[in-house]
């Protein structure tokens, strides 16, 4: 009896097309909205939080404010000065410290010119420990030496993909800023932008590029073990405020665990997702009203087709169930309809991003995401479904063969 009653909802969407498509659009509207735009942002979380892998978990991160976007510590009023670096070394718990120029940076190959970052790379006894705090491989090449001048080693993504009409080669010329350096390695692929696009050189030349040889936009501090991280914070924090002369609430500077950088990266997204989810809803609800004016609106058209079921025996629970069913059936294709178009937006949306050189944008739509869209989708349908159902389960059989 069930699968009768699905083939006669299903005929009856069928023959009322035109309207049950309008019904619809709300529907898969709504459906589109959370599925590409939760799938880009889940996508974007995932991508950034795999940023964060290479640091570990036992690190924090100094720099000082700045405004807008850019690399750390980049444009701060009061950047951070490089002898801080020693104080903070000798904070209980640091196991040590290292103060790192991080700027942008216009790489120029084969007459094509890419927007990019310097990172500066420690010398002397601290550079061994920092290739290994970041786990830097070389793929071609080798890694810088203190004798080095005027040379880099670029990130994977510069030798294999074709950003400047051809890869980057161990042995080539490139100009940074406008000034020519030997390339001299290229790291080993890691799957994090932040090392992929680096282009790391050492301290000394990244001051005199920049023509700053007292201050610095980052210090990664590592500490001895996870458990000491809140604690060598703390500590942190009460000796920046000291040196900088600033009070509780009015720092001008950030101290932050990979942990700490990912919450507020969570927080930033759930409440854009949180303003798509009430679009989204509005959309839903919209499409909703529209499902009840339309099975309102099918009742009328059938009451006496509902006059004839009862008259041959037919249940006011099996008229409620057929009209029930063919509400949710409509919330269902309007959702599978919202759900192919919602994972098709979001996945082109990704990739043309990623054309335009936004390599952090991704898409992400999980089986959870689908099986939820279209299960609240079907849901959707059968409560807006519920009114006009009882309306025609309650028509009295001789009053419908009248009608």
């Amino acid at each position: 009896m069930l699968v009768d009653l699905l083939k006669l909802s299903w005929a009856g969407i069928k023959h009322r097309r035109l309207r049950s498509w309008l019904t619809m659009i709300g529907i898969f509207i709504g459906i589109a909205a959370v599925v590409s735009l939760v799938g880009l942002g889940e996508g974007l979380r995932v991508a950034i939080t795999s940023q964060f892998g290479f640091l570990g978990t036992d690190s924090l991160t100094v720099t000082a404010v700045s405004p807008g976007f850019g690399p750390p510590g980049q444009g701060a009023v009061n950047p951070l000065k490089d002898d801080l670096m020693k104080k903070i070394e000798s904070i209980q718990g640091v196991n040590t410290a290292y103060a790192r120029i991080v700027e942008s940076a216009l790489l120029e190959y084969n007459d094509n010119q890419r927007m990019s970052y310097v990172g500066s790379v420690p010398e002397g006894h601290d550079r061994k420990s920092f290739e290994t705090m970041l786990n830097l491989n070389i793929e071609t090449g080798r890694l810088l030496r203190d004798s080095d001048k005027a040379k880099v080693v670029l990130g994977n993504r510069y030798s294999t993909e074709d950003i400047f009409g051809k890869p980057v080669e161990v042995g080539k010329e490139v100009l940074i800023n406008g000034e020519p350096f030997i390339v001299i390695g290229i790291l080993e692929k890691k799957g994090s932008f932040i090392v992929d696009g680096s282009i790391l050189m050492n301290e000394q030349d990244a001051k005199e590029l920049y023509n700053d040889d007292k201050t610095v936009d980052l210090i990664i501090v590592k500490v001895e073990s996870e458990a000491l991280v809140p604690q060598v914070q703390e500590n942190v924090e009460k000796l920046l405020r000291k040196e900088r002369g600033v009070k509780v609430g009015e720092e001008d500077f950030q101290v932050q665990t990979p942990a700490k950088a990912l919450e507020s990266l969570n927080q930033t997204l759930f409440a854009i997702q949180l303003f798509v989810y009430i679009i989204a809803t509005i959309s839903l609800v919209v499409g909703g009203i529209g499902i009840m004016n339309t099975m309102y609106t099918a009742v009328l058209e059938r009451t006496r087709e509902i006059g004839i079921m009862k008259a041959i025996g037919a249940r006011n629970s099996m008229i409620f169930l057929l009209f029930f069913l063919e509400s949710g059936f409509i919330g269902l294709v309007g959702g599978i309809i919202g759900t192919g178009l919602g994972f098709s937006l979001s996945h082109g949306l990704a990739f043309l991003a990623r054309q335009a050189g936004f390599r952090l944008i991704q898409a992400s739509v999980s089986p959870l995401l689908i099986f939820g869209s279209l299960a609240f989708s079907f849901s959707l349908g059968t409560i807006f479904g519920v009114l006009p159902a009882l309306r025609a389960a309650k028509m009295q059989p001789v009053e419908a063969l009248r009608g």
